[in-house]
């Protein structure tokens, strides 16, 4: 079966399981000692893997964690159609647990993801991208999710107000922190460590923090070059 095959190509790939960690640890704190934090771990990762198949198909993506992406194993009707399956597989588990909470988070997490992704799409080749801007993109397209699990987890908990909203802001710290290391890796990281082709962002024009800040603190000739790359994906503008 396709999504079976697809399924555990991903899961063998490896990776760091951090926001389903998130969630237990966030659970845990807060006293929860249930059964249905697995259940939503599960949900948390499901759903980062659907935005993962669906990321690499956009980005033209063909290395993640070391391994080939599943798209260019196994096409990009694959990748899509599987992470259109996970995503509903995800929601499925979700109203089986039948709390409203629950739901709400993880539907506008989703929703926000979304969004995130279009913005960053929209702002490809926009070498005039503000930092707020970016922390906008960054915010809804990867720490939306981790805000979500430590505020699932506070849920669960049934968590006073005031450590539930600490958890949240928690979450979504963490998760901004970890896109911007990200990104930065994206240029001074080693490739067989981090698993994934180096300058990709810049072969799709995508104006990260690092440009960013180069632009406003570098000279005239800096800038002319890093307008040049951004606008036409030049990762030949670049010494390594």
């Amino acid at each position: 079966m396709l999504i079976r095959q697809v399924a555990e190509y991903i899961v063998g790939g490896g990776g760091k399981r951090l926001r389903p960690a998130l969630l237990l640890l966030s659970a845990g704190a807060t006293g929860y000692r249930g059964t249905e934090h697995h259940t939503l771990a599960a949900v948390i990762e499901m759903i980062h893997t659907a935005t993962l198949l669906h990321d690499d198909v956009v980005d033209e993506s063909d290395m993640r964690r070391g391994h080939a992406t599943a798209n260019a194993e196994f096409g990009n009707a694959a990748s899509v159609l599987v992470g259109d399956f996970l995503y509903s597989r995800a929601f499925q588990m979700m109203v089986g647990l039948q709390r409203m909470r629950v739901l709400e988070i993880l539907a506008d997490a989703t929703n926000a993801i979304a969004e995130g992704e279009v913005l960053q799409l929209m702002n490809t080749g926009d070498a005039d991208l503000t930092e707020a801007a970016y922390l906008n993109v960054i915010q809804r397209k990867t720490a939306k999710l981790f805000e979500a699990s430590a505020r699932l987890g506070a849920v669960l908990g049934d968590a006073a107000p005031a450590v539930e909203d600490a958890l949240t802001r928690y979450g979504m710290h963490l998760g901004t922190a970890f896109q911007l290391v990200d990104d930065v890796l994206d240029y001074s990281g080693n490739a067989d460590a981090i698993g994934k082709n180096l300058g990709d962002d810049l072969a799709e024009g995508k104006m990260t923090l690092p440009l960013i800040r180069a632009l406003a603190t570098g000279n005239a000739q800096d800038a002319a070059v890093i307008r040049h790359a951004i606008a036409g994906g030049g990762l030949t503008d670049f010494a390594p």
